[in-house]
């Protein structure tokens, strides 16, 4: 309960100093005062196509955090548990991490064009390697001390990957997460402005265009707050998985 109400005091805060600037600033083109994005949040999430946006840019994210952290811890675990893959591999996983999105935007652009697929393959992209690297990390600081212990007792493989591989990556897959979480909105909305069809980054897209301000500020806003609520279940559901996982 304390830590709602101090959530919802920052929420607050936030909601304040945002007044206080409009009314500084004292231009609706640079910064529209909470109440007047508030209300077009009302009107504009009445209309279909907005509803409409909002599910494929919520299936997009869900395709996305689907493959960057199932499909990048089970690399990962891989490519750690094997010096000269990893020693071979982390390169490659390094240049894809610094390529910018902008690049990955025109590549897919030329590729698939506008469509659904783009934003996904871009946001993949951008985010897979992180995980990799995370859980390989993870995978090659494990003590191997407890593996030598698991292998003179002749622990079952089952028993060493769950107790000991797992366990000791925890920390940076959670770590990885928090990034990608953290990032995955971001980079879908990004990527649906320069290359989607449809989405919420359309949407915004189209507002700029017709300098309708409140609405790309509407947009932002429901994105982010869609943002904390995701990670906020998300941190409680992996809190509650860990405290399970170590009453096994």
């Amino acid at each position: 309960m304390e830590n709602i109400c101090k959530y919802l005091a920052g929420i607050l805060v936030i909601f304040i100093t945002w007044t206080i600037l409009s009314f500084a600033i004292n231009s609706q083109l640079i910064l529209p005062d909470p109440l007047t994005v508030l209300k077009t949040i009302i009107e504009e999430f009445q209309k279909n196509e907005v509803l409409n946006a909002l599910f494929f840019t919520l299936s997009k994210i869900a395709v996305v955090l689907t493959v960057t952290v199932f499909i990048g811890v089970l690399i990962g675990f891989f490519i750690g548990l094997n010096d000269t893959v990893y020693d071979i591999l982390r390169p490659g996983m390094l240049v894809i991490q610094a390529i910018p999105i902008v690049t990955w935007l025109a590549l897919v652009m030329f590729i698939w064009g506008i469509g659904w697929l783009g934003p996904v393959i871009v946001s993949i992209l951008s985010l897979l390697p992180h995980t990799v690297l995370s859980t390989a990390v993870g995978i090659r600081t494990t003590d191997k001390r407890l593996i030598e212990m698991a292998k003179v007792y002749r622990v079952p493989s089952s028993k060493v990957v769950r107790d000991v591989y797992l366990g000791s990556i925890v920390p940076q897959l959670l770590s990885a997460l928090q990034v990608v979480i953290g990032n995955v909105w971001k980079v879908v909305v990004v990527a649906e402005y320069m290359c989607g069809d449809k989405g919420i980054g359309v949407l915004i897209a189209w507002a700029r265009q017709s300098v309708a301000v409140e609405k790309v500020y509407a947009y932002t806003a429901v994105i982010i707050l869609m943002g904390l609520a995701v990670e906020n279940i998300l941190n409680h559901f992996v809190k509650k998985v860990l405290k399970n996982w170590e009453l096994v």
